[in-house]
């Protein structure tokens, strides 16, 4: 199985449009993708300084549609694609946070146009919430995890990003991040990072607002590709959700970590990271450290070729690989269990909710990584699971 991974704000570089643009048809598209967004996405993108694609209004178009452009390249853009064997149910996306509206349109929730013009409006509206008081977030890279979320909580703190790999990002008021460098955990190291607030908290409220008000207008279409969330990692069924969740998740954690984890549960073999590429690579390779997952990092045009070589590797292997007799669905994570209403025998979509554990801090949603037939549950309401016990038993089902 092969994962695109969609980058968020922070990715962004000077000048990092200016390679690309020899590709034949680049220019004109980020001209119309500038239209779209209403902002100078050319410009910025080759001859705009580093405090210039650091506002929130333009660098959140321009990363999605940088990403979106190279997606194409690689010819995974847009279209609708059926969950069979060798191709929708074998590609898993997900974005990290503004990355999730690439993600819906590399899935065919969206239309480039609308994944476009929905960024920009996102952009602008959390650029005005940040405006009405000063914050900012930090990268805490390391430490106990009780122990930073600790240390968090007593400075006024928000783990406003879980990304994996060691990395939580603390969002807050500035006085905040301010006493957390100068007293962090125990083994970490804080490092401030240069957006314009605290995206993901309460802050962002306002902007959320904003975003509820417009999405009324948008026709969003089933995910044809398996689709995960940031909000807890779970694959996402429809596309009302989708939009609904892309929406929330202004005010709401970003979990990346949890997306890692179905990734490897999933059982990704490779992974490829669209660009402004760097930082999600970073973090799938310190979390799957050893799981032997060929991850890549698409920096420039010369890595279009090894990236292609990925994509036909990927399907080469799922058409040559045989489906098993069944597939288990496992717990992600230590809690308490809830079966979605499903009957055993009823045919299940890949995507499809098939419950919710509860932990003491957390919620956490499953759902089917592949098509299938549900043959047996293997837990009921209530039981306690440990992260890797089964719940339930697919049988695969192939889409002719």
């Amino acid at each position: 199985m092969l994962a695109v991974l969609a980058p968020g704000q922070g990715a962004q570089k000077p000048g990092m449009l200016t390679d690309w643009l020899e590709l034949p048809g680049a220019e004109p598209f980020f001209r119309w993708a500038g239209a779209i967004a209403d902002a100078d996405l050319l410009t910025l993108g080759t001859t705009g300084d580093a405090e210039a694609i650091r506002d929130t209004a333009v660098t959140q178009p321009l990363v999605v549609a940088m990403s979106l452009f190279v997606a194409r390249e690689l010819g995974g853009l847009p279209g609708p694609v059926p969950h069979t064997p060798s191709t929708g149910r074998d590609v898993v996306i997900t974005g990290h946070s503004v990355g999730e509206l690439t993600a819906a349109a590399l899935a065919g929730v969206l239309s480039v146009e609308a994944a476009i013009a929905l960024t920009a409006v996102r952009g602008r509206a959390m650029a005005a919430a940040c405006a009405r008081t000063p914050t900012g977030m930090s990268a805490v890279m390391g430490g106990d995890p009780e122990e930073v979320a600790a240390k968090l909580a007593e400075h006024g703190l928000t783990p406003a990003n879980v990304n994996g790999g060691g990395q939580v990002v603390a969002a807050g008021p500035l006085d905040g991040l301010a006493a957390l460098k100068d007293d962090p955990p125990a083994r970490a190291r804080v490092v401030p990072l240069s957006v314009a607030g605290a995206f993901h908290t309460p802050y962002m409220a306002p902007a959320r607002e904003q975003l509820e008000a417009l999405v009324g207008g948008l026709r969003p279409a089933d995910p044809s590709r398996l689709l995960l969330s940031n909000a807890d990692g779970a694959a996402v069924p429809s596309g009302p959700e989708v939009v609904s969740r892309l929406v929330s998740q202004v005010t709401s954690p970003v979990r990346f970590d949890a997306c890692l984890t179905t990734l490897r549960e999933l059982g990704v073999t490779a992974a490829i990271e669209l660009p402004p590429a760097g930082a999600l690579a970073g973090l799938a390779k310190r979390e799957w450290k050893g799981a032997g997952i060929d991850v890549l990092a698409v920096g420039s045009p010369a890595d279009l070729d090894r990236a292609r070589e990925l994509i036909d590797a990927e399907r080469g292997r799922a058409e040559a690989t045989h489906l098993p007799d069944w597939r288990v669905v496992v717990s992600p994570v230590r809690g308490t269990v809830s079966p979605a209403e499903v009957a055993e025998g009823t045919h299940v979509p890949a995507g499809s909710p098939l419950g919710r554990i509860r932990g003491r801090r957390e919620e956490v949603n499953v759902s089917a990584g592949y098509d299938g037939v549900l043959a047996e549950w293997l837990v009921q309401e209530g039981d306690r699971v440990d992260a890797g016990d089964p719940i339930a038993r697919l049988y695969p089902e192939v889409t002719e």
